[in-house]
């Protein structure tokens, strides 16, 4: 069964673009982006022909004469002569493009022939595909796949559109939920967040509506993530990667949960990490939020490079990192302490990533002042605070009301409650948090 994603209007918005380009497709491995192009290619095309690197390699051999489309076809049909090409309505789907990243070289000659659509995709992209990333600039589309955000994984259990529709109706009208809705989405949102976003997960968990076999499924994919830095590394630099990758759970149990490769095993110093993290970055399996040494505009503008928090690209797996018991504990709000604090700022983190932005948060030198994440609207700086509960908020009153942060006029507390306004902070329900870009569009 396909489970409808936000890749799929992205995916036709592209094909109905006059003159369009080829389509480069990057996020990490097992979120379904092979999957939703492959639906999306059967209800639009005639003829697909899907090329896997992986499974396939001896489709290596197509650029074994030059770039040039007539080339790439000839050699195509050499290999396979049952291929069925049909000038205007054919995709070519690249997959796997990680084993083959050479192949995005022929992307120019694709956008200047225009016979075949063509679409390419593959995990790992942010690491491999750097290795030609100049190639083909300017005759190429690149869109970037996530997880699954709550709105999708509660259209994976039979809700529609009229859902999130309703709840940012909710947030513009400042009009708080029902007792009935509160209790019926807050449910829904645990199951997602212990679930996650990766489409295989939440098929099991679509198909039987219980846990049974989740966390094995999540402890699966943790082990391909973990042969994937020992694939593309030797064993020195796959350990620091893994060292940075299995030290997330612990930083985000510490106060200021500030990444620090002093505190790992062999009290290494940052530079030494840079690499690691980046490259866990560019693979989509970690998200880097970065302190701004002001929350002032423009954002991008005044980020310090070496102050930074990581969070796991999805809490689902986040949890089983913890242990055995810990989807239940979070479920049940026990035996957490510091770490609820932790759970749901890593919750909207991921949720925030899904709307493609750019994470940032503001820390105070030797001040207490701190705020979660820094976003913008049009033009306002807007910060953001997540509580486990529902405690007060006194960074993010000073914030709004110190003449210090001429560029912040209201913030955003997400909370374990419902929605309120008071003193220019709004309060939304944390399942609230896939909304937050489109809501900001409101305001301004």
């Amino acid at each position: 069964m396909y489970f409808r994603r936000k890749i799929d209007k992205v995916l036709q918005e592209w094909k109905a673009e006059t003159g369009h380009k080829p389509l480069i497709i990057k996020g990490a491995r097992q979120i379904g982006k092979s999957t939703s192009i492959l639906e999306f290619a059967n209800k639009n095309y005639e003829s697909i022909v899907e090329i896997n690197f992986i499974l396939e390699p001896r489709y290596k051999r197509i650029v074994s004469d030059g770039y040039d489309v007539n080339s790439i076809i000839r050699n195509l049909t050499l290999i396979n002569p049952d291929v069925k090409l049909i000038e205007h309505n054919t995709l070519i789907f690249f997959d796997e493009i990680q084993d083959f990243p050479d192949i995005t070289t022929s992307l120019k000659s694709f956008a200047q022939d225009g016979r075949y659509d063509v679409i390419c995709s593959g995990s790992l992209l942010g690491v491999c595909y750097k290795l030609v990333q100049s190639i083909s600039v300017g005759y190429k589309t690149e869109r970037t796949m996530h997880p699954m955000d709550f709105e999708e994984f509660i259209w994976a259990l039979g809700y529609d559109e009229s859902i999130g529709n309703s709840m940012l109706e909710h947030m513009i009208q400042h009009k708080a939920f029902s007792d009935l809705e509160m209790e019926k989405f807050s449910s829904l949102f645990f199951d997602y967040c212990i679930t996650g976003g990766c489409p295989g997960v939440v098929s099991h968990y679509a198909e039987s509506r219980n846990f049974a076999g989740i966390n094995q499924l999540k402890k699966d994919l943790l082990a391909d993530y973990r042969q994937d830095v020992i694939k593309y590394h030797d064993s020195v630099e796959a350990t620091k990667i893994l060292a940075v990758f299995d030290s997330i759970p612990v930083f985000l149990s510490r106060d200021n949960k500030k990444f620090m490769p002093s505190k790992l095993k062999g009290r290494g110093i940052l530079e030494e990490y840079v690499p690691s993290v980046q490259w866990l970055s560019d693979a989509g399996l970690v998200l880097q939020c970065h302190a701004l040494n002001a929350p002032s505009l423009p954002l991008t503008g005044n980020w310090d490079k070496d102050r930074y928090k990581l969070y796991l690209f999805d809490t689902g797996l986040l949890l089983t990192m913890l242990d055995e018991e810990a989807e239940e504990d979070f479920r049940i709000n026990k035996n957490f302490g510091i770490y609820n604090g932790a759970l749901w700022e890593s919750i909207i983190a991921s949720e925030l990533a899904k709307q493609d932005k750019q994470l940032f948060y503001y820390k105070k030198q030797n001040s207490t002042l701190e705020e979660d994440f820094i976003l913008r609207s049009r033009n306002h700086v807007v910060p953001i605070e997540v509580k486990a509960n529902n405690n007060k908020s006194k960074s993010l009153s000073t914030l709004i009301s110190s003449p210090s942060y001429p560029d912040i006029k209201y913030g955003i507390k997400l909370i374990a409650g419902n929605i309120g306004y008071a003193n220019n902070i709004y309060t939304f329900p944390h399942f609230t948090g896939f909304l937050l870009s489109r809501y900001l569009k409101t305001l301004e």
